[in-house]
């Protein structure tokens, strides 16, 4: 059996004297959903940033298994890491503005990535992006449209479509459904759930919604006050939670 996809040893970060992630280790395997869960402030964003290496830990280490071998991911040149990011990783942040190039259209948006990991044809690029429309649900007539002129709900869809197009190895997710509307976040995780099956992808998803975290993870780890204080199978976690942290979080959902 071959090794874990992504290993984390005694992450820890702090700002000034606030400790937003601390001593933080786990494996991630090969097509698993690990989701990361605990309420604003718990510190799953600023562990996300690290794992991806948009920032540095104060202590710990983050290995990934390239498809050359195994990295230090904070031992990359920042050269290295981009390309990484722009070949093996996804990244989909909460507000899809940050993930897209807002003055680029669909296509292109979608197509760079492909540039990224060697495409030149510019006519299969450009078929491949419809295609890739076509999987998250918006419309071919608007793949030379910009994301300016594109709903929340389209952009989020579309930042999804930039990056899985690559057949990414790793995604990281941020809250990939929050800020949308209720109905316009069901569409979304339908989507999200078809892909991550269909592609095999392994994910770190943050989220702070459970229900969310049902639907996708395999696997969850809480955290509160930087530090996480319960893992375990999703199912398990969320129907016998351990921790009363975690019991607080699982009853602030059910119904009165």
């Amino acid at each position: 059996m071959s090794g874990p996809l992504l290993s984390a040893r005694g992450v820890t970060k702090r700002f000034g004297g606030r400790v937003a992630c601390r001593d933080v280790s786990f494996d991630l395997w090969p097509g698993e959903v690990l989701g990361v869960v605990g309420e604003s402030g718990s510190g799953k964003t600023t562990l996300l940033n690290c794992l991806a290496g948009r920032m540095t830990p104060d202590a710990g280490s983050v290995a990934y298994d390239t498809a050359a071998g195994p990295v230090d991911v904070h031992g990359l040149s920042e050269a290295r890491r981009r390309l990484l990011t722009r070949t093996e990783w996804g990244f989909v942040s909460q507000d899809a503005r940050e993930g897209l190039r807002m003055g680029a259209s669909a296509g292109a948006n979608i197509g760079e990535r492909l540039m990224a990991i060697g495409e030149r044809h510019y006519g299969e690029i450009r078929r491949t992006a419809a295609d890739w429309l076509g999987r998250v649900e918006i419309d071919l007539d608007r793949l030379d449209d910009r994301p300016t002129a594109f709903s929340g709900g389209m952009r989020q869809r579309l930042q999804i479509a930039r990056n899985l197009v690559s057949r990414p190895r790793l995604v990281f997710m941020d809250e990939p459904t929050g800020g949308l509307d209720v109905s316009v976040q069901a569409r979304i995780l339908d989507l999200l759930r078809g892909l991550v099956e269909n592609l095999q992808l392994s994910v770190v998803l943050v989220t702070h919604d459970l229900g969310v975290a049902r639907l996708l993870t395999h696997r969850l780890m809480v955290m509160q006050g930087g530090q996480v204080v319960e893992d375990g199978l999703t199912d398990q976690v969320l129907d016998d939670p351990q921790h009363a942290y975690t019991q607080m979080l699982v009853a602030s959902i059910l119904p009165a």
